[in-house]
């Protein structure tokens, strides 16, 4: 088959190209039931689909490292970052899948490099490695030097090295494709397809598959103020929102501290790793209060919380582009770093301060403040990546074939807080035992596997799922006169304005703290104005091929629906752990919330226990 040409069925079908999808595409291709498979004559159908041309995926933005024991630069053990990970968590990790990450995580980096990841390195040629907020020596110690890194673009050196190799092992792409629907069937307990749209064609296409990967990335663009780059509209939660599966807490979103005011845009932990000192208005440096020991690497949820009470207590300050505004960001002091080492070690933070603040980090002082970043929760998968309906009586329902990985998903490994460092080597990990579940499910199947797939009828569900989603498509299409469509006193309204409007009801009711009335206020916003605006939705020109509001409506509603989650979610945890503060319930509470919720479409939550093997719940240390 033609790299460029795009068939109906398929072994397998890889929702996103990131650093999860492209992970299991290169393990799947890489197994022996796959080399059998070729030896025999028969080359499986792999096929990666992704909304963006692969290389622009969101993790070729992640810049500070990926965290592993490899102990190069100072003593480090598994066990350390494994009681880190549950406790950065605050306690609600699955501790099997915490274990497990912790162990795998030096075999997962060396793994990178042998593949082509051009590491920073020390003197002596090893691999680089630099101190990351949570991470401490001796179970809770001094901070040690655990994230290895590249420069602070150690992203995107994971991303172009997995493509080429994805491409150097012959894995399909369908770039540009928009995934509207995720179909089961629920009869026999399994996974059928996708059904996809063609940004290119304009045509709507049902693709068969036995094995489906959901690897679509977090949903960052809930809010209004966010690190995350537009595409982060959590589609594959959405997806499994639809197909009436569950999603696991939902209401753990991490904000990252140090994000450029107004921007969002992310400046790297690593800026406060080499050196980097948080400040007030009144240049305290502050965190040595909120953290004893650990101060500016403290977890990201401890820093966060510890900026916003410095505003709150008026000792915040304005941005300097706009001096009259709200006085809610502190200074990033980086003043004290070398500014050769900075510019060595850091040159992407630097160039982002220079081009977006037109500030020079080595001589000025740099506002900052939280920015939404990671999402914790999502589809619910074992540490196989296989997803699962928890039932009523608690057990695991796995859907046959489907599997997710990277931050649409939750193994929780992350539990309510993560850990910097731990994203990129849970996508990585964690796609890759996917890809090799997948390779497992297909070394099972049929001998003939090929001529038995051709030869198998198309799937009702999935045909009609595609037959819907056409007529979805004519419905956008057809009002396509601004006078047609639904507007306000600025105009006709559009997918765009119900994302900004969506990202700033977020921000208000839920963002950093929050109470039942934020919370409240916020979902009452969703089931009125924006549901109805959301739904109201029509594109704006009848062309089919390149249009971009078809896609930009379809994520719209994802986010409408996502929020709804995340804020139901957050109604029913009456406590406060890791990202997730309520005012109203400021306490943690073991007694009655160590569990995750898992909440679907117009249903109340159901809990489902933490997995605890060693590590008892304590309270945090700062």
């Amino acid at each position: 088959m033609s790299p460029n040409t795009i068939e109906e069925h398929y072994d397998a079908i890889i929702v996103g190209a990131g650093a999860a999808g492209l992970s299991a595409a290169l393990a799947f291709t890489r197994s022996e039931a796959v080399d059998q498979a070729r030896r025999e004559g028969h080359d499986p159908r792999v096929l990666v689909v992704s909304k963006l041309q692969p290389l622009r995926s969101h993790t070729g933005s992640a810049e500070g490292g990926i965290a592993a024991s490899l102990g190069n630069m100072e003593p480090d053990s598994w066990q350390w970052h494994y009681f880190d990970t549950v406790k950065g968590g605050d306690w609600l990790v699955d501790q099997d899948a915490a274990r497990l990450l912790a162990q795998e995580a030096p075999a997962t980096v060396i793994n990178l490099e042998r593949s082509g990841v051009a590491f920073s390195r020390t003197q002596d040629g090893l691999i680089a490695q630099r101190r990351f907020g949570g991470h401490t020596s001796d179970f809770g110690g001094e901070p040690v030097k655990r994230a290895a890194y590249a420069a602070d673009r150690i992203g995107h050196q994971i991303l172009h090295t997995l493509w080429q190799q994805c491409v150097g092992a012959g894995v399909h792409f369908a770039e540009e494709w928009y995934v509207t629907d995720l179909v089961l069937d629920d009869a026999k307990g399994r996974v059928e397809g996708v059904v996809a749209f063609d940004t290119h064609t304009g045509k709507v296409h049902a693709l068969h598959a036995a094995n489906v990967l959901l690897a679509t990335g977090g949903a960052g663009r809930l809010f209004h103020t966010t690190s995350n780059s537009h595409d982060l509209t959590g589609d594959g939660m959405a997806l499994a929102l639809d197909a009436g599966l569950q999603l696991e807490d939902m209401e753990f979103v991490q904000f990252h501290p140090t994000g450029l005011a107004h921007t969002g845009i992310l400046l790297s932990e690593a800026s406060r790793a080499e050196g980097g000192i948080l400040r007030n208005a009144q240049g305290e440096a502050f965190m040595q209060r909120y953290a004893p020991g650990h101060a500016d690497l403290a977890a990201r949820d401890v820093v966060s919380r510890a900026i916003r009470a410095e505003v709150d207590a008026g000792r915040g300050i304005a941005d300097p582009k706009d001096p009259d505004g709200p006085k809610d960001c502190v200074w990033l002091d980086m003043t004290g770093i070398d500014p050769d080492h900075m510019r060595a070690v850091l040159p992407q933070v630097v160039e982002t301060i220079e081009q977006y603040a037109g500030l020079d980090p080595s001589v000025d002082l740099v506002p900052v403040k939280p920015t939404a970043h990671y999402t914790m929760g999502g589809i619910p998968i074992t540490v196989d990546g296989e997803v699962y309906r928890l039932d009523a009586d608690g057990s695991r329902h796995v859907v046959e074939g489907l599997f997710a990985a990277g931050e649409c998903s939750c193994v929780s490994v992350h539990g309510a807080n993560r850990l910097g460092g731990n994203s990129l080597l849970d996508a990585c990990l964690f796609g890759t035992r996917a890809g090799e579940g997948i390779a497992l499910r297909f070394q099972d199947g049929p001998v003939d596997a090929l001529e038995a797939l051709d030869a198998c009828p198309d799937d009702p569900e999935l045909d009609q799922a595609a037959t819907r989603r056409g007529t979805d498509v004519d419905a956008l299409l057809a009002a396509n006169a601004v006078e047609d469509i639904q507007g306000d006193e600025n105009g006709s309204d559009n997918a765009y304005r119900v994302m900004r409007d969506l990202g700033a009801t977020m921000d208000r009711g839920f963002a950093v703290l929050c109470d039942g009335a934020s919370l409240g206020e916020a979902r009452a916003a969703l089931a009125g104005d924006l549901s109805d605006r959301v739904g109201a939705l029509r594109a704006h020109s009848d062309e089919r091929t390149f249009n971009q509001e078809l896609t930009a409506i379809w994520e719209a509603r994802h986010l409408v629906e996502l929020a709804d989650c995340v804020l139901s979610s957050a109604l029913a945890r009456h406590e406060s752990r890791g990202s997730l503060y309520r005012t109203d319930f400021p306490a943690r509470d073991d007694a009655n919330f160590l569990a995750h919720t898992m909440m679907a479409t117009d249903a109340a939550a159901r809990w489902q226990p933490v997995r605890i093997l060693d590590i008892e719940p304590g309270r945090r240390a700062y």
